[in-house]
């Protein structure tokens, strides 16, 4: 096996885990470091065969981090429950969520083609495809739904930017102190937005982009569709600015999803 640098090495527990979960035969011929993870440490393993085929697998690794086994036990069941949807997921290979067999919990799927693209060019064409994806995340009905959504801060837990507005910040708290409003819930990714979405786009004809596969559902649950829809549209108002935040919003409306019918209850 050879390591396409130093940070993809797979530790030696880690190591004998992916081999038990190969077929016969097969070895791990090379191994590179993923970026772009925030929460694990990704790798991609080259996967070769008895005949000379390879295949790629990608390794997630959770070091240090709190909730890894709640995030891999989610993430295995939601990859598990999305094969044969026609939603563009990773399939579930193996799992070991409490580091019972490796250094640290992990989580072996298989390797989607495609990339992340963050660039401005082609976003015109992209915001759409988002939506429209999103609508099917949301449209999935699993027989056994994932656990309810939980709030990622509290009006009390909030800090004040220095420099920041504090009359809008003070009006954000004010919202976030009130009860959730009532909503129909759906199937959440929970942390969609453009880094989770992988896409194959050419250099030369980005307006024919389409997207390969949605990645990280280490977060799923079931809560209102305005969550996953609001946090794709914070994220692509802070690539490409506020204007592509409020597109965001329109084009899962024009894609047919569904968002709160009251101003105040999308806040």
């Amino acid at each position: 096996m050879t390591n396409h640098d130093e940070a993809a090495a797979v530790r030696p527990l880690t190591l004998a885990w992916v081999s038990r979960h190969l077929e016969a035969g097969e070895r791990i011929v090379k191994t590179e470091a993923l970026h772009g993870g925030i929460t694990a440490e990704i790798r991609r393993l080259t996967i070769g065969a008895p005949d000379g085929s390879t295949r790629d697998l990608v390794l997630r690794t959770f070091v240090n981090v709190e909730h890894a086994e709640d995030g891999l036990t989610r993430e295995a069941d939601a990859l598990t429950l999305l094969t044969g949807t026609g939603v563009p997921a990773p399939g579930l290979v193996a799992v070991d969520p409490t580091a019972a067999h490796c250094e640290y919990p992990s989580l072996l799927r298989t390797h989607l083609a495609g990339r992340t693209v963050l660039d401005d060019e082609g976003l015109e064409t992209r915001v759409p495809l988002l939506a429209r994806q999103l609508v099917a995340i949301h449209a999935l009905q699993p027989a056994v739904r994932p656990r309810g959504y939980v709030t990622l801060t509290t009006a009390d837990t909030v800090v004040t930017p220095k420099g920041a507005d504090a009359a809008a910040w003070a009006a954000a708290i004010d919202v976030i102190r009130k009860p959730a409003p009532p909503f129909e819930g759906r199937f959440l990714h929970r942390d969609f937005q453009p880094g989770n979405v992988l896409f194959d786009v050419g250099p030369s004809r980005p307006a024919d982009a389409r997207i390969t596969g949605v990645v990280d559902w280490a977060a799923t649950s079931w809560g209102p569709a305005d969550l996953d829809v609001a946090h794709c549209s914070t994220n692509l108002a802070l690539l490409h600015g506020p204007s592509w935040g409020l597109r965001f919003s329109e084009a899962y409306e024009e894609a047919g999803g569904v968002l709160a019918a009251a101003a105040n209850e999308r806040l």
